[in-house]
């Protein structure tokens, strides 16, 4: 059986590059809708680089936060991706 976890970094590694997704989105497609903040502990508890994390963002269109570098650095690599 696959954790939530799991199938939240599998569709995580599915976003491609210059794109994003939110918390909600990515909860969404693993499965659990409402599940946005359980989203946000599993790629705050990532260090995988096969899971591009910086890739998913706040419903706000906030970028949240960033566990390789914070907030600035998730900016700069989204914008060199284009997804800015």
């Amino acid at each position: 059986m696959t954790s939530f976890s799991d199938k939240v970094r599998a569709v995580v590694k599915r976003i491609p590059k210059g794109k994003t997704m939110t918390y909600r989105e990515v909860a969404t497609q693993a499965g659990n809708p409402e599940a946005a903040r359980a989203v946000a502990n599993v790629m705050a508890a990532n260090y995988d680089p096969e899971v591009p994390c910086h890739r998913v963002i706040r419903s706000d269109g906030g970028l949240g936060g960033y566990n390789r570098g914070g907030t600035q650095k998730k900016r700069a690599i989204l914008k060199a991706e284009g997804a800015l």
